[in-house]
């Protein structure tokens, strides 16, 4: 069997999954975040690590088997998340300072004004933001008393929530991250595999405190047999969106994964290559395997699972978000009215954080059901955007597109992220994709199941195909697109406020 430990942002969770990749026990316990200051977020790292051990004992216990019988532990984690700890006692200097905390924005604009953007998208593929890793390491580094020099004095070790599990789980044994989470960190070198020295220079952080980066699959020392009652090797690392890209198989060159939350993740295989990307996309590892890195273009779309909630709580049209299916099949069709739910501006490829959110196409005969269906839509829509963007710079066409979260349930929007793509989506039956992904890769290492297997433990529960046709498709795109042009630099006109 395989213990998969999905540390996300708001709870611990283990999964046992047996030799066919199915799910044996189950076991999640909540995370507490806390806001100390507006734009500020943090978790305690003790509570990370008790809650994740303990749900992974209750896990064992309920899958009624003995800690034997598991062949190996696979980890995914929440991203860009870091915290520094005691190398000696162990305990943290400070709070897990979280991936939304933006308390590092100044400083970004600063690294920006010495030129480094363009520095730090060649090297590590990412965009100079409060959001990676790096300067969160740095500010804390700033703001503990004594820390820099206890950093220099080799007192210290920093790391992202994977090498905090690891370091517990091995009792200090091992201090390692994998390439995933490295290549979120903002100071990982793509190209020379390695943290990067001038950035590390530029930020002030020792060498000494960085954990070893190691291949996702592959060997990461061994869980401490007073955790379970025996030794349990740990064989994968991969951030949660690496893991869930893993656990949909998009293994090929084309094949990607979009997970619709509160917004959308979107990941595209690229394959060996590190494709940079000219529309504002994340050039990112997907996983490392043997001697191999697997590089993925990413994008997010900030308002999806968003946008449905604002349809019940701003504007009372439905009563629940699982209602929103059965709202929109009130109308046949939009009728032309198309929602831009930029609230929060544009992301990728418009990055336009002047943007406002827009209504178009209203009528005397508009109804709450086209309200509802246009907004369904502009999910499907703007998730093209960001693949129409990875399939330019990849220079490769989309091979399919495989779905999971919240949203996938709805038939109806299904259908139409089909239809707009002209592609394929594939809702799979296992909807926990991050802790398969981890769990696949764990045992694929461990020799517990081939590559070739894979494919057969997350099976497609429903295929949507494209009934659209091409006219109608681009002609609905191109207004589309029409449409968030007149949305660009809303808030920058007079008399806006």
């Amino acid at each position: 069997m395989i213990l998969s430990l999905d540390q996300g942002t708001t709870s611990s969770r283990a999964i046992l999954f047996d030799t066919e990749a199915k799910w044996v026990s189950q076991v999640q316990y909540d995370v507490k975040q806390s806001f100390p200051h507006l734009g500020w977020v943090e978790h305690d790292p003790e509570q990370i690590w008790e809650s994740q051990l303990a749900a992974a004992r209750d896990a064992i216990a309920r899958g009624g088997i003995a800690v034997e019988e598991i062949s190996a532990i696979g980890i995914t984690n929440q991203r860009e998340t870091a915290l520094i700890w005691d190398k000696t006692t162990g305990k943290p200097i400070y709070p897990a300072i979280v991936w939304q905390d933006r308390r590092t924005a100044e400083q970004c604009e600063e690294l920006k004004s010495k030129g480094l953007e363009q520095v730090i998208a060649s090297k590590t593929g990412l965009v100079v933001d409060a959001y990676f890793s790096a300067t969160k390491i740095s500010w804390i580094l700033d703001h503990v008393d004594g820390a820099r020099e206890r950093a220099n004095r080799g007192e210290l070790l920093a790391g992202t929530i994977d090498s905090w599990l690891i370091w517990r789980l091995t009792c200090g044994a091992v201090h390692a991250t994998d390439v995933t989470n490295a290549s979120r960190t903002m100071l990982f070198n793509l190209h020379e595999r390695c943290w990067d020295e001038e950035l590390m220079q530029e930020l002030r952080i020792p060498r000494t405190i960085l954990p070893e980066v190691r291949m996702s699959g592959g060997e990461f020392g061994i869980a401490d047999k007073q955790w379970f009652g025996a030794d349990i090797p740990i064989r994968s690392v991969l951030g949660d969106q690496q893991a869930a890209l893993f656990g949909h198989t998009c293994l090929e060159p084309g094949s990607a994964k979009n997970t619709y939350g509160t917004g959308c993740f979107i990941l595209m295989n690229t394959g060996t290559e590190a494709v940079a990307s000219s529309h504002g996309l994340l050039t990112t590892v997907a996983w490392g395997m043997g001697d191999e890195l697997y590089y993925a273009l990413e994008g997010s779309v900030f308002v999806a699972g968003a946008a449905v909630q604002w349809l019940q709580e701003g504007l009372g049209l439905i009563e629940e978000p699982s209602g929103s299916e059965d709202k929109a099949r009130e109308v046949e069709d939009s009728e032309g009215v198309i929602v831009v739910p930029a609230f929060t501006g544009l992301g990728a490829p418009y990055w336009d954080m002047y943007a406002r959110g827009a209504i178009f196409g209203l009528t005397r005969g508009t109804t709450s059901g086209h309200l509802v269906r246009a907004t369904l839509e502009s999910l499907a829509f703007q998730s093209r955007d960001v693949i129409g963007a990875m399939e330019k710079d990849a220079g490769m066409p989309l091979t399919g597109l495989r779905v999971d979260g919240g949203a996938v349930r709805n038939d109806l929007l299904m259908q139409f992220q089909s239809d707009i793509l002209g592609s394929e989506v594939t809702r799979t039956t296992y909807a926990e994709t991050t802790a398969l992904g981890a769990a696949l890769l764990a045992g694929l290492t461990s020799g517990v199941w081939t590559r070739a297997q894979l494919e057969s433990f997350n099976k497609a529960e429903w295929v949507f195909s494209p009934e659209m046709g091409i006219t109608e498709r681009e002609g609905r795109y191109n207004a589309w697109k029409d449409a968030v042009a007149r949305t660009m630099g809303w808030e920058k006109h007079e008399g806006y406020q």
